[in-house]
């Protein structure tokens, strides 16, 4: 079966994941048949989707028209039979138990059609023995989808010990037609990737309060404001729930041994129902305020332990053939929120010291879980899990790529068009320090690169062209005003560059652009946008200021007084509003903005280039001296009279034809 013959996809289970889906596939244009055993579950699963394609609508994501679309694809069904005839790709959603799931198969084989392919959503258990129940064990996979599968972009697609390439592909490439991202997860392994990675995580943060080393508070403190991630381990599992990790731990325990043995302080919470946000109370009293994590309470061993334990879980992933490391850095910042991937932050610590945090925690407590793997090892000695990829790069002379060795940007260079797309979808393309040496580096190179001859820039994925500076990560750094002086003048000194970029350079806004973002754009010579998008300087609402050059662009594009509306109201603004106030020179459909950004920016590429510099030099040298930017202009006007471009433009406007200028 190839992708193109998928027309009709089953959902069986009707519940927050299983509604969920099934809106995602049908908002990618294929015809669902939702399926559940009762009519209460199955008409409960149909309101809701009716009712967030409704939310998608108001708040502009979709248009009305896609929203009804959407619904009439949707057909709801209790008898099993009936909701399988069509079935091409069934996906089967029921409760994380493996005899209920078993026996959901049993039933399914006997009226699915011939050449269905099967998935099935689990956050951990075997694809390889849910498969041998089923008589197509080839066509047969794991589909982990995140919670909720409407906002979530991962999705981890997990080969069983049969499961064909054919299969795998197919599903990938399914996920990927309904807008997700998917990494695969190549062996059948408890956890897969992102579990395997955040559950040991919180069974560690619970054993190292249980030891007595650290509090619930020091733990969250710096796994929040000095590791970086969105939460702290105890927050997180009170967020998604003590049990829900607790199963998979318990599940992990029972397949790969001791070292997964769960805390006690997570059996006890467990068995007084006390789970977290859903219950009222959990590490946190939900009823009293709930989780307040200091962001003082820091402590380098408590980071250093976590981050060994992590790397252990990594290279165990790796050693097996599970994942290489890319793709575990990839799943878990998109399923997990994670500003860096839990192998570039051990790379960053250092393998060999986080070896000897485990090392030494193995021979103090002889636990298993501190029992470093080969793999780990052989990693530490070798320069890290990503070896030395960026100065392999730079060794490889002429054939190599300058521009692939980002972490937050994909650059790419076409028909004279230098492509910087922010890759932090995870994070709504939020800016961190290291996005700005990339974007900084990026700029540089481009401006360098004589086959450039304009710039694009844009955000991945279609929520964000970018929401602004990552507090988060930001927040690490601690509250030092020295180091956030330097951090706003890494900002204003990037930006800047972009702007004094002798070719032209063009946003192409989707989504929120916001705080950092908006600035970012601000520094593009032009700037177009999608309809659905939101724009604002919200700095004030926290106090803040704009701190990368906000203070100052702004007004140069709208007015002093328009600008001082924009900051001193922190208000967000629709596109249509910022076409009005001239901060946008266009506005498009949704659909039509990449078409019309990539239009625009290669018309510029097709522009003649001397001009086009010293054009750009003489508006920005009379913003402050206006006689100085006439004396460039007329130096500028000069330099160009002695140029192949100028007798290239003119004869083609003689002839009547387009010019072909080379910038000589």
């Amino acid at each position: 079966m190839q992708l193109e013959d998928v027309q009709h996809v089953t959902v069986l289970g009707a519940g927050n994941m299983g509604h969920g889906i099934a809106e995602v596939a049908a908002l990618a244009g294929y015809d669902v048949a939702l399926r559940d055993i009762e009519d209460e579950f199955v008409q409960k699963g149909y309101d809701q989707i009716e009712w967030s394609l409704g939310k998608l609508a108001e708040k502009d994501r979709i248009g009305d028209a896609e929203a009804d679309a959407a619904l009439d694809r949707v057909e709801p069904f209790v008898d099993l039979e009936a909701s399988l005839a069509d079935a091409d790709v069934v996906i089967e959603v029921v409760p994380e138990k493996m005899a209920i799931k078993k026996d959901v198969y049993d039933e399914v084989v006997e009226y699915a059609p011939e050449d269905a392919v099967f998935v099935t959503n689990t956050s951990s258990l075997s694809i390889t023995e849910l498969s041998e129940v089923t008589d197509r064990p080839e066509r047969f996979c794991g589909m982990h989808f995140f919670n909720p599968p409407v906002r979530m972009d991962l999705v981890e697609v997990i080969s069983g010990k049969h499961t064909s390439e054919d299969t795998l592909e197919l599903i990938e490439g399914f996920a990927e037609s309904m807008g997700k991202t998917p990494v695969r997860v190549r062996k059948d392994s408890p956890g897969f990737i992102v579990n395997r990675i955040l559950v040991p995580l919180m069974n560690e943060a619970a054993w190292i309060v249980e030891s007595g080393d650290a509090t619930i508070e020091t733990v969250d403190s710096t796994t929040k404001f000095d590791m970086g991630l969105p939460m702290g381990s105890f927050e997180l599992a009170d967020q998604v729930g003590i049990d829900v990790g607790y199963h998979v731990l318990d599940y992990m325990h029972e397949v790969l041994g001791e070292a997964y043995r769960p805390c006690p302080l997570l059996v006890e919470k467990v068995e007084a129902e006390e789970l977290g946000k859903k219950t009222g109370s959990g590490f946190y009293d939900y009823e009293n305020g709930g989780a307040q994590v200091p962001s003082d309470a820091i402590d380098a061993d408590v980071r250093k332990r976590l981050l060994a334990v992590m790397a252990n879980e990594v290279a165990g992933l790796i050693g097996n053939d599970v994942a290489d490391a890319p793709a575990i850095d990839r799943a878990v910042m998109l399923g997990a929120g994670f500003p860096d991937g839990p192998a570039k932050l051990a790379d960053g610590e250092g393998l060999a010291e986080l070896v000897a945090v485990l090392d030494d925690l193995h021979e103090e407590t002889g636990e298993a879980r501190y029992a470093a793997t080969d793999y780990l090892r052989e990693a530490a000695e070798s320069g890290g899990f990503h070896g030395d990829a960026a100065g392999e790069g730079d060794a490889a002379g002429d054939g190599a790529d300058p521009y692939a060795s980002y972490d937050t940007l994909n650059v790419a260079v076409e028909d004279r068009v230098g492509h910087v797309e922010i890759d932090r979808p995870h994070r709504m393309n939020t800016i961190s320090g290291e996005l700005l040496d990339d974007l900084a580096d990026a700029i540089d190179r481009l401006d360098a690169d004589d086959d450039v001859r304009a710039i694009l820039l844009s955000g991945a994925g279609d929520r964000a062209f970018s929401a602004g500076a990552d507090v988060q990560s930001m927040a690490a750094g601690g509250a030092d005003p020295i180091h956030a002086v330097e951090l706003s003048r890494q900002g204003q000194q990037t930006f800047g560059k972009l702007e004094a970029s002798d070719k032209p350079v063009v946003a192409a806004i989707d989504g929120y652009c916001l705080g950092g973002g908006m600035e970012l754009a601000t520094a593009a010579d032009m700037r177009i946008a999608s309809e659905r998008s939101e724009l604002g300087q919200p700095e004030h609402d926290l106090g803040l200021l704009p701190g990368w050059g906000g203070t100052q662009r702004l007004a140069r594009i709208v007015g002093e007084g328009r600008a001082k509306e924009i900051i001193f109201t922190a208000d967000r603004y629709d596109a249509a509003t910022m076409e009005e106030y001239d901060f946008l020179n266009d506005v498009v459909p949704d659909d039509e903005l990449d078409e019309r950004a990539r239009e625009l920016v290669e018309q510029l590429a097709a522009g003649p280039p001397i001009a086009q510099k010293y054009t750009k030099r003489a508006m920005h040298a009379g913003r402050t001296d206006g006689e100085a930017g006439l004396e460039l202009e007329a130096m500028g006007f000069g330099h160009v009279m002695n140029t192949d471009d100028l007798m290239e433009g003119i004869t083609a406007f003689m002839g009547d034809g387009e010019p072909e200028f080379e910038g000589k």
